[in-house]
Parts: structure tokens; sequence; C-alpha cells
């Protein structure tokens, strides 16, 4: 087995550029402000969602000012940290179980792979703001709440970020004493202990530390889950009206790569969830990171903010399979599938620096809160692959799917052997204006310049790309009365053609445009009650600049098409319905079709794959006293597409409806202790959860308890 490691470090030259800039908007911000209200002061660094309930108020993320959700002219879903307990979610898959329109396909690399309005990604995660563009199964350990974007959103956060995106909000130190801790066990040698401690060392100095360590066997035979993590920060008020937070994570997380069953006649074989396909002692895989944050926070005399935050990170990833690599040939115990084997060593370093500025002021009656922001980044990211070469049988059959045949790995003809550098300088600007108390407008412009530099380490061939991104945002909010929103929207965001995860870049699409996504929105947002929250959101999502393929075996015969449209209606509640009854969850109707052919196979009109037409999700929590509580929540998922694929000897393979109910109970044991039941699948429902492709579609999980015991000291 082959690894590769490879150091690297943001350039010199980077940091000047991104030294300089800050000056200069600090220079601005210094003169360009008026009529603001002056600040003595800043505030205590506060979330802003409310610590026990559902229902989150207001985000910084979304226009990177402080704005309350029914202000904001777009969808958003926030999973508070309170729902995240209740649920005893784990990672981000079962954290958005319940958000509507959003799913996760099985995700090739042992990384996670979320589906926005038809529109897949491995590359639009964020944490705090930041751009997250890692290869690895994030871990909620050290988060207050996830953010969920749905609809283009490059205005703020720039390529990518097309059909939506995750946000992390990560906990921060507090003027207030905390001593958590919890220890969860359950089905299949689930063990998982997490840690909370925040001290306020003085008025003007915090300190946070969390912690977690994970050792988990799966329902799927010979699979298990190895991960740890620790993530200290430290917040310093160095001035009055200036903070400073600083924040260290590392993070490892080993496992087995799972890439799940295959299919026979377009559906999933009849065989028991647990059959692993392949040889799981065989499909190692591993995760460590290492990131550094720095955030510096400061408020001017006449009221202007200046926010300027750092992310460094640096991620070593490698991943091994040995996996079903073809349909079976029937859908007995005795029919065969071919193994395949291949492993892959990416290492990846990430700098960004973001500042901030946001002045307030009034033009006659009309009040504003304007953003001017720049970004800047760097991505480092080399990448080798290797085939596998069995020494025997390259078979197996379904009663009997595992193979363990030696292998060994090499590299063939056509196997990654390179490196990537992305360089990203951008700058945006966005008005947020309220014409009246009933009548707002948000308007905002980016400009991203974005580099790529490929090199082919096998022949030392490079390739050059150069974009320059301009990305418009646009949106009016009309409140009728004051707990209702009606918003429009309309949005635009491009993903270059070596924008997600920088994996290669071909000189025939070096010069090619990129992928456009235009976003029009029509939504409303009301506040049942200062408790519950409902949405509605009417959307079109246009994908253009697709590249297709003319001749597979001519590279360079590839032209751009419009080729995928998304027509969707999504429905959220968010809440408390009464004092005893707490809500989160909704219902999404999402058409995504070809609108034209897209490969010999993909013809105009095809279903977009995991994406099904109908999905209903409602999570319930009811206290029948201060002590005792319950949860039920049902996940309905209409029929879809394993993959984009279609031949006439392999029909597409079809995942089944299905319907699976959860289950909790809560007990206040006293002041301090805590104790929660989960049930996962209640009724033992067999169902297929997600897929990569027509051979690896991943079995749902059947019945599966877990019981956490949480300690408040």
């Amino acid at each position: 087995m082959s690894q590769v490691k490879k150091s690297g470090q943001a350039k010199g030259g980077l940091i000047i550029n991104v030294t300089i800039c800050s000056a200069l908007v600090g220079m601005a911000v210094s003169t360009m402000s008026t009529n603001a209200q002056a600040q003595t002061q800043l505030p205590a660094v506060e979330v802003k969602a409310d610590a026990e309930s559902y229902k989150a108020r207001e985000t910084v993320t979304a226009t990177k000012t402080d704005t309350a959700l029914r202000d904001i002219p777009q969808s958003i879903t926030v999973v508070t940290k309170k729902q995240i307990d209740d649920q005893a979610a784990q990672s981000l898959a079962e954290a958005l179980l319940y958000v509507p329109g959003v799913g996760f396909a099985q995700g090739e690399g042992n990384r996670e792979t979320p589906i926005f309005r038809g529109v897949s990604t491995t590359g639009d995660f964020f944490v705090d703001g930041i751009r997250d563009d890692v290869q690895y199964y994030r871990d909620l350990y050290n988060i207050e709440r996830v953010e969920v974007f749905k609809g283009p959103n490059a205005m703020i956060f720039g390529r990518g970020a097309t059909g939506g995106l995750i946000n992390r909000v990560t906990k921060t130190p507090q003027q207030s004493v905390i001593r958590d801790a919890s220890v969860t066990l359950g089905s299949n040698s689930n063990r998982r202990a997490t840690v909370d401690i925040n001290q306020p060392i003085s008025e003007n100095l915090s300190f946070r530390i969390n912690g977690m360590y994970e050792d988990s066997d799966s329902y799927r035979d010979g699979v298990n889950i190895k991960r740890k993590g620790i993530n200290p920060t430290l917040l310093m008020r160095i001035a009055p009206k200036t903070n400073v937070t600083l924040g260290y994570e590392h993070f490892e997380d080993d496992r087995i790569a799972d890439r799940g069953i295959t299919s026979f006649n377009g559906a999933p074989v009849s065989v028991d969830p647990s059959a692993f396909f392949g040889n799981a002692a065989g499909s190692p895989t591993w995760t460590k990171l290492d990131a550094f944050t720095a955030l510096i926070e400061h408020t001017f005399d006449n009221g202007v903010e200046l926010r300027n935050r750092t992310r460094w990170a640096d991620q070593d990833k490698f991943y091994q399979n040995v996996f079903a690599s073809s349909v079976a040939s029937g859908n007995t115990a005795a029919s065969t599938f071919s193994v395949g084997a291949y492993n892959n060593m990416t290492t990846r370093r990430n700098f960004f620096n973001q500042t901030d500025a946001i002045f307030k002021f009034n033009t006659g009656e009309v009040k504003h809160t304007f953003l001017v922001g720049t970004e800047f980044g760097e991505q480092e990211t080399t990448n080798f692959r290797q085939t596998g070469t069995f020494a025997g049988s390259t078979t197996a059959t379904l009663g009997n799917p595992m193979n363990t045949t030696p292998v060994t790995y090499s590299q063939s003809g056509t196997d990654a052997n390179s490196r990537t550098k992305a360089k990203i300088a951008a700058i945006y600007f966005q008005d947020q204006i309220e014409l009246t108390k009933q009548l707002q407008l948000i308007a905002g412009l980016r400009y991203d310049k974005f580099e790529v530099d490929f090199r082919n380490n096998r022949n030392g061939a490079t390739t050059r790309s150069d974009d320059g991104l301009v990305s418009p945002r646009v949106g009016i909010v009309f409140k009728p009365i004051a707990p209702l929103s009606l918003y429009a929207n309309y949005s635009i965001a491009y993903q270059p053609r070596a924008g997600e995860q920088l994996g290669s870049l071909a000189a025939s699409d070096a010069d090619l445009k990129p992928e456009k996504f235009k976003n029009y929105e029509l939504g409303a947002k009301w506040d049942v009650t200062d408790k519950l929250a409902a949405t509605a959101a009417l959307y079109r999502l246009e994908r253009s600049n697709m590249r297709v393929l003319l001749d597979p075996n001519n590279p360079n015969s590839a032209v751009l098409t419009d080729g995928q449209r998304t027509d969707g209606f999504e429905l959220g509640l968010t809440g408390y319905i009464t004092n005893q009854w707490s809500v989160s969850g909704g219902y999404a109707y999402t058409d995504a079709t070809f609108t034209k052919a897209i490969s010999a196979t993909v013809q105009a009109g095809a279903r977009v794959a995991m994406v099904p037409k109908n999905t209903f999700s409602l999570w319930n929590r009811y206290d029948f006293s201060e002590r005792v509580g319950a949860g039920l929540g049902a996940i309905h998922r209409t029929k879809s597409f394993a993959a984009n694929e279609q031949t006439p000897s392999t029909p597409n393979v079809i995942l089944p409806a299905y319907t699976r109910f959860d289950a909790a109970m809560f007990v206040k044991i006293d002041k301090n202790w805590r104790a929660q039941l989960n049930v996962e699948n209640l009724f033992d429902k067999e169902y297929f959860i997600n897929a990569h492709s027509n051979t690896n579609i991943t079995p749902g999980s059947p019945r599966a308890f877990r019981v956490t015991l949480n300690g408040s000291f």
C-alpha cells in the first residue's frame, strides 16, 4: 500500500496581500460611516439560538450581519443543539434527516455527499462561515448548531454553493461555567463519550474545550468506526470594543470503507442488510485533520463593525475499497458478481482569510446595513491513486459476498498522481435596505478570481485555468403583518471546472466556462407564535454549461449544454406547538430532470439520481412532566434512482419508497443527570438509504438502540 505525504503552507505573498487588504478595509472603516449609533463595548459572544428550543431566531452567516431569519429572503433551516441532542445525532447525515429538501448520497471516497435541490456536492461545507473543503465525515461534538442554506449562495460563500450548503457553527467560550459530559452505549457495540467544559477566567478571558471519543461497530459485517477529537478555544477581550477568539481542532477518523451491495435487474439484490460485499478487512479508510482558527472583532467609535476571520486546515486522507464492481448475474445465493479494488491517498492544505466591515447609516428615512468584504485563500492538494490486482478469483456470490483473495496495488495507466494548487481572491458588497417597517430589500454582488494550477506528476504535464466569477443576489421581503414575511429572490452561482474537491483538471476542460446555476424563489416565513415558525418556498433552479462528451473516445469533443432543471416546493415547521410539544420537519416536492441529453445513456427528461419526488419528515418531542418526555419521528421518501446510468443491458436501479419511524424516551434524574433512550427504525423496516451507483447501494439499519447518560456539574 503506497501512501503519499506532502506538507504545504500558505505562501508569504498571500499573507502579505491579506494584511494589506485588511489594512485598507480598516482605513475605509475609519472614514466611511456616518450617522451610525456609537457603541461603547462589544456584546458578549453568544449563539443566536435558544439552547432549549428547536427554533433558531437569527443567523450571522447568511448575510454576514446579525439578521433575523424571517428577514432573509432565502430558504434556511437551522438544526439547533437541542434537536441534535434529542435525536442523539452523531453525524451530519443523522442531524439533517428531518430537514426538508436535503438528502445524502453514499459518497465515493467515504465522505459526505449531500444533495440540495437535485444537485449533489462534496465541497460545499463551511464551519463558522469559512470553507471546510476537505474529505471526511464531520462530527458534531463541538457544534452548537447546523445551518442549511438552500439554493445558490455564491454571493456570500464564493464558488460552488450551487444547490445549497451546510455551515456548522462551533461552540465558543462563554461568560458562564459549563461542565457537561455524556456517555452513549447502543446496538452494534456503539460506544461514545463527549465532554464540554467552559471556564471564565476573568471578565475579559474565557476558555472552552470540547472532546470526544468513539469506538463502535456497525450493523454491516466487519465494519467499525474509531474517531476522536479535541477542540480548545480561547476568547480574549483585549479592549472594551475588541474581541479575539483563537481555536485549534485535532480530529481523527478511522473506519472500514463500506460501498454497500449490488443490484440485479433494476433492483437491489435480496440479501441480509448485514452482508458486506467485497472485503471489509481490506477496505480501511482514515482521516487526520488539524485546523487553526482566529477571529478578530472590533467596533469603532462610530459604530462600524470590523471582523477578520482566518482558518488554516491540514488534512491527510486515505481510503481503500474492495467492493462490488458489477451487477449480479441473478438473485439467488449462487448468483455471482465481480469485485474490484483501488486505493487513494489525498493531502489537502487550506488557508482562508475573510475581512468584513459593516456600516449602518440612513439616507433620509431609509435605513441601510452595508457590508463590504474580501476573501483570500489558497488550497493545495495532492492525489495518488492505485488499482488493485487480485492474485486469484475476482468474483463472489450473493450467498458468500466476501472475497478474501490477496490484492496488490500499483498505478494503472489512468490512475491519478497529481498536484493541484488553487488561489482565491474575492471582493463582495451587500446592502440590506429597510425602506419601511414592512418592506426590505437586499442586494449584493461578489467577484471571485479563481486560479488553478494542475500538474500531472506521471508525465510532468501542467494545466492552468483562470476564472473570473461574478455572482449577484437580489431579494425583497414584504411584511403585511409583523410575524409574516413574504419574499422573492434571484441568485447566480458558478462551479469552476476544478472547483469541487480540486480532484483533476483535464487540458480539454481548462478553457470551458464554469457551470452556471440560476435560482428563482418565492417564499413565506411565519412566526406562528414566538416559539413556532412555519416556512414555505417555491423555486426553480436551472443548471447550464454542463459538460457533454460527444465522443467517449475523444476528450476534446466536449461541448456545453443547458442540462438540468429542478422545480420544487418546500414546507417547514419548527419550534413549540405547546409548552410541552416540540416539532421539527417538513415536506419537499423535488422534480429534478435533465432538460437535454448529457450522455449517450442519459437523455432529455431523465430524472436525476438519488432525488425522490416527495419527502416528508416530522420529529416530535412531548414532555409529560418536568422529568419525563418522549419522542417520535417519521421519515418518508418516495422511490428514486440509484444512479444516472442506463444501458440496454443494465436498466436503472430503483431504490424503493419507504417510511421509517424513530422514537425516544427522556428522563431527568435530578438537576445534574439526564438519561435518554433513542430507537432508530422502530418497526425494523427493510429499506435502502442511499447509493453511489447501480453496484454500490447502502441498506438501511435494522432496529437499533442508543442509551445516553448526560451529566452537568
